[in-house]
């Protein structure tokens, strides 16, 4: 009784999966886009820069994918709507071959209930990477929903390049200026850096990683374990894996670049002459990926008259086209309820570097600066 009780329940399994077209697809699967560094093995897409995110599009009543984590990382994700400051939920990956359940028909249910008609219309799903390189790399192995995949939205026109630290990483985004840095408070969607992308419906690929600087990391020694290294990986954690601009079919039309801080964190400094020469360097790293005009806007920190000075001769000295300088006044944010974690700018901080930034770049590129709220 109890073996035709299971074969009776395989069966009706399988025929609502014939019935509502089940489908699982593969992380690299061609109607998955994702923006940012990723690896592709094995049908499987791999990454670990922070911002990273991936758009896909399904219709049925519920959506679901397979991942890994090396340690434990938090997503930002989005249904049927594009990425703004609040995201619809947040979720942890971690450990290996999870399977997550990303809405499930209860929650779609809920969600749209009696509108028949949009619970049963295509939807699309944006997953944000909110935390760093440091904090793991992420394999995502699989996609499944009961229903069918479409195809995701395409790459949008525009693509900013942002290199940085953990201000452009989101460190302490989300907590309180009374409290510590934690994984679950950092968020680089709530960034200067993803708010002037949104602003000019831009894409952004980030390069950062928090306490890096051009030449001493924070409260480190001289070292070439710096962003200009990192710059040249696929994973800013694994130094074996180069990344190849050239292959890459989503490419930035802008680079901006806001480090500096830790090069001058506890009170000391790097000579001038190292400083320049690196960050010089790392100027022509970009150079090569995408061309002798590929513009680049060099931001100074707030922090040190000397960044300011360093950064604006390596801008004046390195002999490249189109290469811009903005350094930013300490009177851009304020120091109380202006910041998050550990001295780090909140949201609200954020946002007041986003509308300092968002002139420059519109300026640079010709993008129309329109009236619309920064956010």
């Amino acid at each position: 009784m109890i073996k035709r009780t299971l074969i009776a329940l395989l069966l009706a399994s399988m025929a609502f999966c014939l019935d509502a077209r089940c489908e699982t697809i593969s992380g690299s699967d061609s109607r998955i886009t994702y923006i940012g560094r990723t690896l592709v093995k094995s049908g499987s897409v791999s990454f670990d820069w922070t911002g990273i995110y991936l758009r896909v599009r399904f219709q049925g009543n519920s959506l679901s994918f397979k991942v890994s984590d090396s340690n434990k990382n938090y997503y930002n994700v989005w249904l049927d709507s594009p990425m703004s400051e609040k995201a619809d939920k947040v979720i942890a990956v971690h450990e290996s071959d999870s399977t997550i359940i990303l809405f499930s028909s209860e929650e779609l249910k809920a969600r749209f209930g009696k509108d028949r008609k949009a619970m049963r219309a295509p939807h699309q799903v944006i997953i944000q990477k909110r935390t760093e390189g440091s904090q793991g790399t992420t394999t995502i192995h699989e996609f499944s929903t009961d229903g069918t995949f479409l195809q995701a939205d395409a790459p949008k026109d525009r693509v900013i390049e942002f290199i940085g630290d953990s201000y452009t990483c989101g460190y302490g985004t989300e907590a309180s200026n009374k409290e510590r840095f934690s994984p679950e408070t950092e968020n680089q969607n709530l960034t200067y850096a993803c708010e002037s992308a949104r602003f000019f419906g831009a894409e952004q690929i980030v390069l950062a990683h928090s306490g890096m600087g051009i030449c001493r990391n924070y409260n480190g020694p001289l070292t070439e374990d710096n962003i200009v290294e990192h710059y040249l990986r696929t994973f800013d954690k694994d130094p074996e894996i180069a990344w190849d601009a050239h292959a890459c079919a989503v490419k930035p039309d802008i680079t901006v670049i806001y480090v500096g801080t830790n090069d001058f964190s506890r009170n000391m400094q790097p000579s001038e002459r190292k400083f320049v020469a690196n960050y010089i360097s790392l100027l022509e790293e970009i150079k090569a990926n995408y061309g002798d005009n590929h513009p680049i806007l060099c931001i100074s920190p707030k922090h040190d008259f000397l960044q300011v000075t360093y950064i604006r001769k390596a801008v004046e000295t390195c002999g490249l086209a189109n290469v811009h300088f903005l350094g930013l006044s300490k009177i851009v944010h304020n120091e109380v309820s202006d910041l998050g974690a550990d001295g780090h700018p909140n949201y609200n901080g954020h946002t007041k570097i986003a509308y300092t930034v968002i002139p420059c770049i519109s300026t640079i590129m010709g993008w129309e600066m329109t009236h619309s709220e920064i956010k």
